[in-house]
């Protein structure tokens, strides 16, 4: 008769595969955010085109992100809510979240998924309900410029 394997317990440590992809991402994220700093998205072609908007003329919901970005990046936050809200309301939530799960990790205690699988369809519906709403005449505000 087969003994069953015997069960693996997760480390209180973080793995250093898991450290690796969390420098990478960081590392990532700055070379981003340094690229869209330095080159306008409005003044380059380099950046990548919004095939929905190619395809349609509508507004998908992450419209304007690269130039809400830019925005952010030298401090015109008008600008920003203007370009993409969504994104403006976002980088603070994922911030947020982050800094809990760090904590929650120094700490040594159990933090469980950073993306809950129940979010996913709330935050479907918001992106699906902005992407509607920034195409209708009336909340044209919402729309890129």
């Amino acid at each position: 008769m087969n003994a069953a394997p015997p069960k693996i317990s997760p480390s209180k440590t973080l793995p250093s595969n898991a450290r690796f992809a969390a420098a990478v991402l960081v590392v990532t994220g700055l070379v981003i955010m340094t690229m869209v700093y330095f080159f306008n998205p409005s003044a380059h072609s380099f950046y990548p085109v919004c095939q929905f908007h190619r395809w349609t003329g509508l507004n998908c919901p992450g419209c304007g992100a690269t130039r809400a970005l830019y925005a952010l990046l030298h401090g015109d936050f008008s600008t920003a809510l203007r370009d993409n809200v969504l994104l403006v309301v976002a980088i603070p939530a994922v911030a947020a979240r982050s800094a809990w799960f760090a904590l929650n990790r120094l700490r040594g205690r159990p933090n469980g998924k950073f993306f809950p699988p129940s979010l996913l369809i709330p935050l479907l519906v918001v992106m699906g309900v902005f992407g509607v709403l920034r195409n209708l005449p009336m909340f044209s505000f919402l729309s890129p410029q």
